[in-house]
């Protein structure tokens, strides 16, 4: 079988993967579309299994090419590693590809990667947003070479860094905040709690805290970025569980207060890895430079 494939046929697989597309997969790749299609065929008749339904709008994989990313990943990661292997001797060059939740790299990870890509210019950084378990779901399939996360996944495949502690707190407008001192807590059960939606850890901690504390929240307001969510909560739409670091300048100029809800939050952002994934020269140099940049000194 290993005689059939190449390396082009992997990358194309992946394109049309990502874009569920046979037309989005040649745009993205510069090919036209009856490249892409053979390309897949090539890859179906190699593996003696069919990888793609064709549907009335784009394509779904099936169960064998569901199976197949995770080795197309790694396919396409070796002939990477190789090529950057090669490259040592002169300088680092390559591409780094991570995976973050938004407010993390606002507050964060820019500054670090501006310092990185001045040092380091032949080298290439694709950072994607996302949240715990689709980062995790990348890093399981190789799609990327690590992600950050706000807890550890606990998984024997996992490797885990801590990076830094993030201090969690529940936001209000002025106006919701006067009335909470007014009438208490329970005020808030009929307000409308803000987040990234249930896929995010902090909503899900969100939820568990208000529940301990006896309120209920009866309706969520899902937004996709946290300057949005800072934004709703500032104009009293809801409150909301937001990293402390993210919002210090809104508090500081009294734009919104911190809820007195107990106890206090904490997250443990951290890197993490596949146990089995042998990591680019350009990506090990980015893991020791965030390690030392966000580990705080013994």
């Amino acid at each position: 079988m290993i005689e059939l494939l190449e390396g082009r046929f992997f990358k194309t697989f992946i394109a049309v993967m990502e874009e569920k597309s046979f037309s989005r997969a040649a745009d993205k790749l510069g090919y036209v579309q009856s490249t892409v299609t053979t390309h897949i065929q090539f890859l179906e008749q190699a593996c003696k299994q069919k990888l793609f339904h064709r549907l009335s709008r784009g394509v779904k994989p099936t169960d064998a090419g569901e199976k197949l990313v995770k080795f197309a990943y790694q396919f396409v990661h070796l002939g990477a590693s190789i090529e950057e292997a090669m490259n040592e001797i002169e300088q680092p060059r390559g591409t780094v590809y991570l995976r973050m939740q938004e407010s993390f790299f606002l507050t964060r990870i820019s500054s670090i990667m501006k310092h990185f890509v001045a040092e380091y210019p032949e080298v290439k950084l694709r950072v994607e947003s996302g949240f715990h378990q689709d980062i995790l779901n990348q890093v399981l399939e190789h799609a990327i070479d690590f992600g950050i996360v706000p807890r550890d996944p606990q998984r024997n495949d996992i490797l885990f860094y801590p990076l830094v502690e993030e201090k969690l707190i529940f936001i209000a407008s002025n106006a919701l905040m006067k009335e909470v001192e007014t009438e208490g807590l329970n005020r808030l059960s009929r307000e409308v709690m803000i987040s990234f939606g249930t896929i995010c850890l902090y909503h899900t901690h969100a939820s568990k805290v208000l529940q301990e504390a006896g309120i209920y929240v009866k309706d969520a307001l899902e937004l996709p970025s946290l300057e949005m969510i800072k934004e709703s909560v500032t104009c009293g739409i809801g409150f909301a569980l937001v990293p402390e670091i993210g919002v210090k300048k809104e508090l500081d100029e009294g734009h919104f207060k911190v809820l007195p809800i107990s106890p206090d939050s904490y997250s443990m952002h951290g890197l993490i890895l596949h146990k089995n994934r042998e990591l680019s020269y350009p990506a090990k140099l980015f893991k020791s430079e965030l390690i030392k940049r966000l580990t705080p000194p013994m």
